[in-house]
């Protein structure tokens, strides 16, 4: 063949392969805009059918009435309650109390039929049973962390809402339909519980009772008043948004400044196991002594507790 055919023939080859190429695409691109949409009206389904079990099975506007003291009544199952609907995440109590029995029943059994050591068994499982409480406060704070970083511009585009002639309602909507995931969520479930006949009033002051933020807590408190007093809402917004950046970076400051503190507590935690684990290998013998005597392991558990929470406390304080 010539080279000229070769060249055409190369060209012929190119051009189909990108032509498949961009057609799958495109059919790739449809598929998930598809999926996308389905997605985003499941979750409107999902917020409407929340928003009615709420207003079904609690008065809100007599949570709203009676405030702090509510809070200070609560029992442990409205607690967990709480804190999985902070963490964002479809659970019950009782799921959440039967993970931890069973994470606890799985960390006994080895210690008692391979090793035979029944205190230890017990040790290790109630060591063991709170690690998915621990996880879900880990993602409750992760998750509160994300809406307390979208805030700002939440309330940027609420302004920028309002400032269009909207109302404060549909100032939620936009939130809840272009703001990013999870603060899009908190605020098409109070769009659509003012949508089901709650008033403004308390659905706002369950979004702030939901999420326990100061700063939700103070954006509900100044619409309250500019609904009291009247005002330019849309400049308040922008106000509170800086405040909520200026907050953040005194928040970044104070971590720079005490993070050489929170990294000598967790060499000062993590120094004990490490030794250990290397005398283990080192000189077993020794390092067995330490487990036959478990007054010592109690101790050892009980002082770096302490320790750590010690050392937390100093280097983490509210502002």
């Amino acid at each position: 063949m010539s080279p000229v055919m070769i060249v055409v023939a190369f060209l012929a080859g190119f051009f189909l392969i990108f032509a498949i190429n961009y057609a799958l695409a495109d059919v790739a691109e449809a598929h998930r805009l598809r999926a996308k949409k389905r997605l985003e009206e499941e979750f409107r389904d999902r917020q409407k059918e929340l928003a009615r079990k709420a207003v079904a099975q609690e008065s809100l506007h007599l949570a709203a009435a009676d405030g702090m003291a509510r809070q200070m009544r609560k029992s442990w199952r409205e607690r967990l309650v709480n804190l999985i609907n902070e963490a964002g995440i479809a659970m019950r109590p009782d799921q959440l109390l039967v993970a931890c029995a069973c994470f606890g029943v799985v960390a006994f059994l080895p210690c008692v039929f391979v090793w035979d050591r029944w205190t230890l068994g017990v040790l290790v499982g109630l060591a063991a049973s709170p690690l998915p409480l621990a996880y879900i406060a880990w993602l409750r704070r992760k998750r509160l962390q994300r809406i307390l970083s979208q805030l700002p511009g939440a309330f940027d585009l609420m302004a920028r809402t309002m400032r269009a002639g909207q109302t404060i309602g549909q100032s939620f909507q936009a939130v809840a339909d272009e703001g990013p995931r999870p603060i899009s969520e908190e605020f098409g479930f109070c769009y659509e519980q003012q949508n089901l006949g709650l008033s403004p009033e308390a659905a706002m002051y369950e979004l702030s009772r939901r999420t326990g933020l100061l700063e939700l807590k103070i954006f509900v408190m100044a619409v309250m008043i500019h609904r009291q007093t009247g005002g330019n809402l849309s400049e308040l917004l922008d106000k509170l948004g800086g405040v909520i950046r200026e907050r953040a970076k005194l928040r970044g400051t104070i971590r720079a400044l005490t993070a050489e503190g929170l990294l000598q507590a967790y060499v000062l935690i993590g120094l004990p196991p490490a030794i250990l684990a290397v005398m283990w290998f080192i000189n077993r013998p020794y390092a067995e002594v330490f487990f036959q005597e478990y007054y010592l392991l109690i101790s050892m558990a009980v002082s770096m507790s302490i320790g750590w929470f010690w050392m937390r406390r100093i280097v983490n304080f509210d502002f």
